[in-house]
């Protein structure tokens, strides 16, 4: 049986919006590592984001975190890209300039500034999940170590910020409301061609699970492309395979499907 690498999307894909994990999903990556494939987390989020220990539990070869600015692999860490305090700096100050109120996202924190998400659901999950891992932007000037960021904007107005800066970063909008930004040359799709490079694989021998329109350069960049039953109808159109709902054993399918298991 030939080795596959096995990438998975988090959100909407290994986990639901409360991050409860299905155990057939849990059975089904072991199952695949046991028969001698690779399975990584291909994920938008940063590292710092990525510590549940339910997840983590699961079991997997390596990590792709914050849209491929940051890849692991078992001990090793394979890429790291940071922004230097002055950039990032002149990036915050832009973004703000078109209302947009900003996340920064990085390795070991997230910084956000209480006054943009005062009494919001999603500042409250920030604060449940992250903990001391949440800091201020504004009490931490220059002193970040940031990736990437994503910003709540008001709705439909994001033109001109991205007009601004097209040609630093590539906008992936989530919602009306929400955009999240990913430095030029880093993606989901661009570090499975990273690793295909490094472990002289073929494109072929590359899977991604995934569900939404941030999943579309990983699915793209795969050879099989599988987009799960509760993912957005952008995702399925760009799929080999549409497997069941999470919660109907959605990845355990798949990879019965795939001979993975």
């Amino acid at each position: 049986m030939d080795t596959k690498f096995l990438f998975f999307d988090i959100d909407g894909t290994l986990w639901d919006e409360y991050n409860r994990i299905p155990e057939s999903t849990v059975s089904a990556i072991r199952a695949a590592r046991k028969n001698g494939h690779k399975a990584f987390i291909n994920s938008g989020r940063t590292r710092a984001f990525i510590q549940n220990p339910d997840l983590l539990g699961i079991g997997f070869d390596g990590i792709v975190s914050g849209c491929g600015t940051m890849i692991e692999y078992q001990d090793d860490i394979l890429e790291y890209y940071s922004m230097e305090p002055d950039y990032a700096g002149m990036v915050i100050q832009t973004v703000r300039s078109f209302g947009f109120r900003p996340v920064l996202e990085g390795r070991h924190y997230l910084y956000i500034d209480d006054e943009d998400f005062a009494n919001e659901p999603y500042g409250k999950k920030l604060k449940r999940d992250l903990g001391e891992r949440l800091l201020s932007i504004s009490g931490n000037w220059g002193e970040w170590e940031i990736s990437k960021l994503s910003c709540a904007t008001k709705p439909n107005e994001h033109s001109g910020c991205m007009e601004a800066l097209k040609d630093n970063f590539d906008f992936m909008i989530h919602s009306p409301a929400v955009v999240e930004m990913a430095p030029k040359g880093y993606s989901k799709g661009g570090a499975i061609e990273q690793l295909c490079r490094i472990f002289k694989i073929d494109k072929s021998d590359t899977i991604a699970f995934g569900d939404s329109t941030n999943d579309l350069s990983m699915l793209e960049a795969a050879g099989t492309a599988v987009v799960m039953g509760n993912g957005s109808d952008i995702a399925k159109n760009a799929a080999d395979l549409v497997t069941d709902h999470l919660h109907d054993d959605g990845i355990m399918n798949a990879c019965r499907k795939l001979s993975l298991i």
